[in-house]
């Protein structure tokens, strides 16, 4: 119980000190479209015809909490597309990848997405729905994320280092998507959409047959479907092609929705194309131009910029001893610093270890005194009370005894007194019958002894009769 309680402080303090890492949900079948992920598409409908048994749809979550909404393909290994919100930029963080348990084993124990090297074989099957780590290493291709990092603020940030929200791209593919989809979204995009929280950004890719170790399928384009449905609502597409890094194509939604799977629908009547604001498509298209011309002006300075490399590169051997000195310096720094901290943490470890014994030993004395005393005074209305019961109990006992006994001596008398007053009657009254009986014995002795001398003449005469028949010669009739 002492172990249980210090665990549960300690657990409560880590919860308090240290947040919470990404989560994520797979949305069942019976679910309408990303539960509470819904919010991330207009009209809380996500897109329509992606109807395969291996899309997968994903609710992604960070501290309990929705930040963006992937449909992932359990027979690419990729993310079709993940539905987000520009939140504000944020500096770039370093990068924590996690998995989803649920892809691979939906019946574990697991509903957050974790580090995959925290999972440790409580997962089964790891790996066969889903793309992993091993599969990149390499293999020349970087974890390009879909919802770039940096169109979120921090808190959502970490959300999107997750792997159901990576398609495998090229170092320089990876670079130039996050920046045209930044620079797109920041300076095209949300400058003319009157309400920011009304912006609905999906970004995905078209799989191909090439794939990365047999396995994860490499895109063939990315793309962006915007919609703005505020009162002067817009949509807009951009698709960017796997071999040219610098494409950035622009095109209207039901253009994009042609190069994607037959029957697909990426928003709600189309974000209202037909009623659409020209004058805000064209704003956006010119900004869109304006920022696919700097990139070209970008690509043209290069070969100026490769001029001069030479000396930067000289620049940076002289100064490299100077800046490792620095960062071993800095790095002795802050290896003092953690010490310190390390050390003040142990002490204060030790204190409030203490103080929490000293706090727990003296309740545990608080609550046994108090339930001793309790016990005690319970017990005392209850001893009162059996007494009582056996005293009042002994009485009715005692009474019972006394009635019992008098009832056992009044008896004797009474029958006996009874009987004495009955002998007369049954005396009297058996006269008159044994005077009949006598009468009858006399009168059947005389009958008897009549009916036995008539008997024995009646033989006698018998007798005689049949001697004389017998012997008597047969005479006339009258003799």
């Amino acid at each position: 119980r002492e172990w249980t309680m210090k665990t549960s402080i300690v657990f409560l303090l880590c919860i308090s000190v240290f947040p919470g890492f990404s989560q994520g949900r797979v949305v069942r079948e019976d679910e309408s479209g990303f539960a509470e992920c819904n919010v991330f598409f207009p009209g809380q409908v996500p897109p329509e015809g992606f109807t395969e048994p291996f899309h997968v749809k994903i609710c992604q979550q960070y501290n309990k909490e929705p930040r963006f909404a992937t449909l992932y393909s359990t027979k690419d290994k990729i993310p079709l597309y993940s539905a987000f919100k520009f939140t504000k930029p944020a500096q770039s963080e370093e990068e924590n990848w996690l998995v989803e348990p649920q892809i691979d084993d939906p019946e574990n124990g697991l509903h957050e997405m974790v580090h995959e090297a925290d999972i440790g074989g409580t997962v089964a099957n790891l790996g066969a729905n889903q793309a992993l780590t091993s599969d990149y290493v390499g293999s020349g291709y970087e974890r390009g994320l879909l919802n770039p990092s940096l169109l979120n603020e921090e808190d959502f940030q970490v959300a999107t280092y997750t792997l159901t929200n990576a398609v495998p791209l090229s170092p320089a593919l990876s670079k130039s998507w996050h920046r045209d989809i930044g620079k797109v979204v920041e300076q095209a995009l949300i400058p003319h959409c009157s309400k920011m929280d009304h912006l609905y950004l999906l970004a995905g890719a078209i799989p191909s047959s090439v794939r990365v170790k047999s396995k994860v399928s490499v895109p063939e384009s990315l793309w962006l479907a915007a919609c703005c449905d505020a009162p002067e609502g817009w949509s807009l597409g951009l698709v960017k092609t796997i071999n040219d890094e610098n494409s950035l194509a622009d095109l209207t939604v039901r253009e994009l929705e042609k190069q994607l799977l037959p029957g697909v629908h990426l928003f709600k009547g189309n974000c209202g194309e037909d009623k659409q604001s020209q004058e805000k498509r064209e704003a956006v298209l010119r900004a869109v131009s304006q920022i696919r011309s700097g990139e070209q002006v970008e690509a043209s300075d290069n070969q100026e910029t490769k001029d001069s490399s030479w000396v930067r590169r000289v620049a940076g051997i002289i100064a490299t001893p100077f800046i490792k000195l620095l960062e071993l310096l800095i790095y002795i720094f802050v290896e003092l610093v953690k010490f310190v901290f390390y050390f003040l943490w142990l002490v204060v470890k030790r204190v409030v270890g203490t103080v929490l014994d000293g706090v727990y030993s003296l309740w545990n004395g608080m609550v046994s005194y108090l339930k001793a005393v309790s016990m005690v005074l319970i017990s005392i209305p209850y001893d009162v009370g059996r007494v009582i019961i056996n005293i009042f109990l002994g009485f009715l006992q005692i009474v019972r005894d006394v009635v019992s006994l008098t009832y056992r001596i009044l008896s004797i008398p009474v029958g006996f007194v009874l009987h004495l007053a009955a002998f007369p009657y049954h005396s009297i009254c058996a006269i008159p019958s044994v005077l009949k009986d006598m009468a009858t014995g006399i009168g059947g002795t005389f009958s008897l002894v009549i009916d036995a001398t008539a008997a024995v003449l009646h033989g006698f005469y018998y007798l005689a009769g049949h001697i004389v028949k017998r012997f008597v010669p047969k005479g006339s009739s009258d003799d």
